[in-house]
């Protein structure tokens, strides 16, 4: 106990020194800190449990702030090759018609006093109407655009395209795909930005996903982040014709993508396009599919080269399976009469295993390989049949309309 009492009292004594010498003339840092070292450290001893000081941690941190910044320069790079479609049609004028639901009975068992009216169309007079809306983006300063082809698959309908300082063009549909739901519109207009395509094949899951388009129709220039959160799924989807098509090898991301976001651009942070935005499951949260931007690059070389978008074409249905592509069709011929596929002699059962050796897969379609290839490629397909393996070569044509 006196040991301790001395070790206080001397201490206390140091302490007492210390704002002696600090009356009489101030203390530098480091003067301080070598007093603390020498005199006091020793006889401080901090409990076992006792809270060591941590250093202040920085405002943000660096990574954040450069994240921040990349999607901002993304968006703002971007924003203005980014265009609004307004669908509009001509439609009948409906008026409010008298209605008499009880023409044909008794008044007198069902009283009087009924006045119903509906709506019915007027004598001939129509009127131009919104009737849907969708997203594109301009791949050519001289007024070429990329969309889906669910977008304006209505022929009859008239196309408006919004830029993003507002201005207004009436668009025309110069090319369509609907085997990859893409489609190509041309406005009058030069020296638009137009946004740089990039390499889907290099596409990694995780990496930042971000879509600029026109949401729900209505909210033009709407910006969400995700990543890519699937590659090479096989959708089916409605295309708002009441037409179900199947898209193969698309991505997936949970960015979100609304009705009114088709067609727009699926962007990386260097502000390239890696997909077109096309499809969301209606029933769940952040599952949105976009079209490989090389399956476009495809699609805007055949126009620029021919004038005209050309598919090649083998003609068969089918399904992917763990071992390859089962020719199928349901309902419908398996094998389209007269294709190349039917001349080479394939038949409904079949499996397509590999194309000029390499092996067909749920990830590697049997679409995505015909339509990498041109019309005139001879393919050597191996094949499975109920009696064995064998070869079978087969020539791509131009896709029929």
């Amino acid at each position: 106990m006196k040991n301790k009492l001395a070790v206080f009292s001397s201490m206390v004594a140091v302490l007492a020194l210390a704002g002696v010498l600090a009356g009489v003339q101030p203390a530098k840092a480091s003067v301080w800190s070598d007093f603390y070292d020498k005199y006091l450290k020793p006889f401080i001893v901090l409990p076992q449990n006792a809270v060591k000081p941590v250093a202040p941690a920085p405002e943000l941190y660096a990574p954040t702030v450069e994240y921040e910044n990349a999607v901002i320069k993304t968006v703002e790079k971007a924003s203005p090759a980014v265009v609004s479609i307004v669908v509009s049609k001509d439609l009948p004028v409906l008026e409010e018609c008298p209605y008499d639901p009880f023409s044909g009975f008794d008044s007198r068992f069902l009283g009087r006093g009924f006045s119903f009216t509906i709506p019915c169309p007027s004598s001939g007079k129509t009127e131009k109407r919104t009737i849907g809306g969708g997203t594109g983006f301009v791949v050519s300063e001289d007024g070429l655009l990329v969309t889906n082809n669910h977008v304006v698959a209505d022929t009859k309908a008239e196309y408006t395209v919004l830029l993003n300082n507002g201005d207004k063009y009436v668009a025309t549909i110069v090319a369509r795909d609907s085997s990859r739901d893409l489609a190509l519109m041309r406005i009058a207009a030069t020296g638009l930005t137009a946004l740089p395509l990039g390499d889907s094949d290099t596409i990694r899951l995780g990496q930042t996903a971000i879509t600029i388009g026109n949401a729900l129709a209505e909210f033009e220039n709407t910006v969400s982040v995700g990543v890519v959160s699937g590659l090479a799924r096989n959708v089916t989807a409605e295309n708002g014709q009441g037409q179900i098509e199947t898209i193969d090898n698309v991505i997936q991301t949970d960015a979100a993508i609304n009705p009114g976001n088709s067609g727009g651009p699926l962007l990386n942070l260097k502000g390239e396009v890696i997909g077109i935005n096309t499809a969301v499951v209606s029933d769940a949260q952040s599952i949105g599919f976009a079209i490989p931007v090389n399956k476009a690059k495809n699609v805007i070389s055949s126009f620029r080269q021919t004038g005209r978008i050309i598919v090649p074409y083998l003609g068969v249905r089918y399904v992917m399976t763990d071992a390859g592509a089962k020719i199928t069709g349901d309902k419908e011929s398996a094998v389209v009469k007269g294709s190349p596929a039917d001349k080479a002699g394939l038949k409904e059962g079949d499996i397509i295993l590999s194309i000029d050796g390499a092996n067909l897969s749920k990830t590697r379609t049997l679409s995505s390989v015909v339509e990498a290839r041109k019309v005139g490629d001879v393919l050597v397909l191996k094949v499975r049949r109920r009696e064995g393996d064998l070869t079978i070569e087969a020539t791509l044509v131009e896709k029929p309309e």
